[in-house]
């Protein structure tokens, strides 16, 4: 066995392109104790060859809860030779000590010039009549072009990932447009969705309700690798509370404080308020936010990777302490509860309009 076939064993049989369809119907003939089950078409593409055995893993752990056919779509676009190889396999779970369901997986690694390979090779193995959502890992490249995005029903992708959200962003709202009914998934969007309950369950106790029309200051501690997750965070505070952009503070000033980004906001009742973001290397996605008014205080904190979230109001005679989950870390924790929740995420689009201000703020 070749290093290159070692390699990419784990992917099951490599068969040719044009026999996929052949092979995957002998793989469950020889197999009458297993029920091919799939509720959805489930592609996952990266242009890093090397995330095909990894992205297989994932898919095995998926399918314990979400029944589909698989495609996964490792691109090597700099290979000299344009070629494309394939491997099929099933992924099967145990009921009473013997296999019963079991989803199907198509691999390909696709090597060389890629204009039009990508949307054709899942088009061609779809299963019909089933959505398909699609995991885009890593940058969005020019792939992500509007022949490939009309065939997607929900699109996942991480905005954490991309070294110019600016221009990732681009290309999504280009999708959002040309796509009527496309639902749009960012896993950074995902990662504070623990978070947001938290604090709108703080905001549900009247006192806090009171405050909020006073507030005055905004602290946000984040992972540095994490800033669309703590921006959207933020968006979304400020679209909720109803705040609207201020003024950019002076930037040199504030860092000498120990704030890496700060920017003001302003209340509907005309109040600014200070918001400081400060970056932690060591710290979870989102570690802490700090909502202030004059005698009131709401905050929800992570310890590392804990399981679990600090909620907590002080208020002059008034104080509730909480506690409830926190947000998954691993990309695939975050997918399969995104998964299982579905819905069309009008709320993510909801806060665009501050979010892009904010990213905007000092650039990519």
């Amino acid at each position: 066995m070749s290093e290159a076939t070692a390699q990419f064993s784990d992917l099951g049989m490599e068969v040719p392109v044009a026999s996929i369809g052949r092979e995957l119907k002998r793989l469950w003939e020889a197999d009458e104790a297993s029920t091919n089950a799939s509720m959805m078409n489930f592609a996952v593409y990266s242009e890093d060859p090397e995330s095909l055995v990894r992205n297989s893993g994932a898919i095995q752990e998926l399918t314990r809860e979400h029944a589909c056919r698989a495609i996964l779509i490792g691109m090597d676009r700099d290979a000299a030779e344009t070629r494309i190889k394939a491997w099929i396999t099933a992924h099967c779970h145990l009921a009473h000590g013997k296999k019963s369901v079991c989803c199907e997986q198509i691999s390909f690694l696709m090597e060389g010039k890629a204009l039009g390979r990508l949307r054709n090779t899942i088009f061609s193995h779809l299963a019909s009549d089933l959505p398909l959502i699609f995991w885009w890992q890593g940058e969005l490249s020019d792939l992500f072009e509007a022949a490939l995005y009309r065939m997607i029903d929900r699109f996942l992708f991480d905005s954490a990932e991309w070294a110019d959200p600016g221009a990732g962003f681009a290309r999504i709202r280009e999708a959002a447009v040309a796509r009527d009914g496309i639902v749009l998934q960012d896993l950074a969007w995902t990662r504070g969705f623990h978070f947001r309950l938290a604090v709108a369950g703080l905001f549900d106790d009247l006192v806090a309700q009171r405050a909020l029309g006073e507030v005055n200051s905004v602290r946000l501690v984040a992972n540095p690798d994490q800033r669309t997750t703590a921006l959207l965070l933020m968006a979304w505070l400020a679209t909720q509370a109803g705040w609207r952009m201020g003024l950019e503070l002076d930037i040199a000033a504030e860092r000498a404080e120990g704030c890496d980004e700060c920017f003001t906001l302003e209340s509907r009742e005309g109040r600014s308020i200070s918001v400081k973001v400060e970056w932690e290397a060591q710290s979870a996605p989102l570690s802490l936010l700090e909502i202030s008014a004059p005698d009131c205080v709401v905050s929800v904190c992570r310890d590392g990777e804990a399981d679990f979230l600090h909620q907590r109001l002080e208020c002059p005679g008034h104080e509730l302490v909480l506690r409830g989950p926190a947000d998954g870390i691993a990309s695939t924790d975050l997918l399969a509860e995104q998964l299982s929740r579905g819905g069309k995420n009008g709320l993510f689009r909801k806060v665009w309009p501050v979010f892009f201000e904010l990213l905007s703020l000092s650039g990519p």
